[in-house]
Parts: C-alpha cells; structure tokens; sequence
C-alpha cells in the first residue's frame, strides 16, 4: 500500500486512466507514483522495456507498461493503443517524455537540431493527435499534459531545446482552441533533482542551483503534484495555461556565459549519447 497523497483528497483520480510517456524515469516516474497515490490506473511508456519493468514494480498492480518510441509513427500509436487495450479507456495523456544536451549554439549541427526537435516537438504533437483521434473524441472529454522547460527567456546552451519547448507551449493554446472538449495543459519545468541531471557536464550540474531564485533544486515530488491538478476538475479552466514550477528561475537574468561556467574560456559542450 502507498502512501496517501500529501496533498490530494484520497481518491481524486479513482477510475482514471494516464498515460505516462517517459514514465519510467525522473519526473515521468515521481509523476505515474503521485497518480497512483490518487486513484489512477497507470501506463508507462518508454523505450526500455527494463527500465519500465522497474518503475512498475515500485507501483504495484497499479501500473502497466508499453514499450516503442514515440517518434515513430506505427509505435506511437500502438502505444495509444495498448493502453487504451489495458483498461478499457485512456483519460489522460502526459507527454513527458523528452531531452536536449548541452552545446553552445553555434556548435548545434542540423542533425542534432532536427533529433531534438523531433523527440521534444514533432514527438508531442504526434501523441496528442492520437490520444485525441483515438479515445478523447468517442469520449467526449480528456486531459493533456505537455511537459515543457523554463526558463522562458531562452535556454542558453540549449537552443534547440528552446526553439522545441516554446513551440510546444503555442502548440498547447492552439489544441485547446480547437479541441475545446479537450484539457490541454502545459508545465514548465525548472532545475530538479533527478537522474536526468547527471548527465550534463560537471561545472553545469554543480552550478545548477546558483541560477534559481530559490537557491535550491527542485524535489521530483512538487512537480508530480502538478500532474493530478491538471488531470482533476480544476485543470478544466486551466486548459490552454502554461504552468511554471521553477524556484522563480524564470525571472533570473544576467550575463552568458556566467562566469562559473567557464572552462579554460569555453562553454562545456555535452558528449552526445546514441539514441
């Protein structure tokens, strides 16, 4: 048995089914745990079947997973599918799943740029037209929730990830606009402490705080609460929103590079991993 919720009423979600993408890892994870805690029935998504085996296991019988990647056509929707097939209904769709490196903006090459932009954009609008076509619209109701990045001012040394993340918070307006039936909510993410912090270059991820107002990470957990408000009657009237979690990083400004980052008179520059 799970703890309860810190701050939900016992059973606000009960007979809700999510859909988690990245859900196997960090904020996916904290996430699917704080839905569970809820009422909701789970999906994870991923592509390593390991991984979410893992993450599953710490839910219980609350949660199922499918594994494929979602920038693929045919395993996006039969990811949609599957889940859908799990329960008999799918009410919500958190598109989580996402990534970027670190590299100055001049050294981005057209491949790296088109990768991220397909994982982090092309990826999203991908899932949510399938949620929608798929089950929201037989429905007549269901939730989105777009997981995106602050702070809103650029994310200097990750360009592409900017140009990405703000083009999924217009994305987020314009679906609700046109699918008014449909919740569709964004959340921007600050720093926080997860596993996805580790792989960026030393000097940024021991620097990572200094920028944030708060003068602290983030806990996995204060995101995950954004998640059932999103999914529960409140998140309603925030559809079209974009929600920012970030320690006040948003409104932090000042010189780049900053001085701290600064290795032998360059910016680091991320060793990129396969996918």
């Amino acid at each position: 048995m799970f703890e309860p919720s810190e701050i939900f009423a016992p059973g606000l979600l009960e007979g809700t089914v999510v859909l988690v993408t990245g859900g196997g890892t960090g904020l996916g994870r904290a996430a699917a745990l704080e839905l569970v805690r809820c009422g909701a029935s789970v999906v994870l998504a991923g592509r390593r079947q390991e991984v979410l085996d893992a993450a599953a296991e710490r839910l219980g019988g609350h949660a199922s997973t499918v594994s494929g990647d979602i920038r693929d056509d045919a395993d996006a929707e039969r990811i949609v599918r599957a889940a859908i097939a799990a329960y008999g209904r799918l009410d919500v769709l958190v598109n989580n799943a996402g990534g970027q490196y670190f590299v100055p903006a001049e050294s981005i090459e057209q491949k790296g740029f088109r990768a991220v932009t397909r994982l982090n954009l092309a990826a999203t609008e991908r899932m949510s037209r399938l949620a929608q076509t798929l089950a929201f619209e037989d429905q007549g109701s269901g939730t989105i929730v777009n997981v995106t990045l602050s702070p809103h001012h650029g994310l200097t040394g990750m360009v592409h990830s900017s140009a990405a993340r703000a083009a999924v918070e217009g994305l987020t307006r314009a679906l609700a606009c046109e699918w008014p039936s449909t919740t569709v909510v964004a959340l921007a993410a600050g720093h926080f402490e997860t596993e996805a912090l580790d792989k960026y270059p030393d000097v940024v991820r021991q620097h990572a705080a200094r920028s944030v107002p708060l003068q602290r990470l983030g806990r996995p957990e204060e995101h995950a609460w954004l998640v059932p408000l999103a999914a529960s009657p409140l998140g309603r009237h925030l559809s079209g929103s974009t929600i920012t979690l970030d320690g006040a990083r948003d409104n932090w400004f000042g010189p780049w590079p900053p001085p701290a980052l600064v290795v032998e008179g360059e910016v680091p520059t991320e060793e990129r991993r396969p996918r």
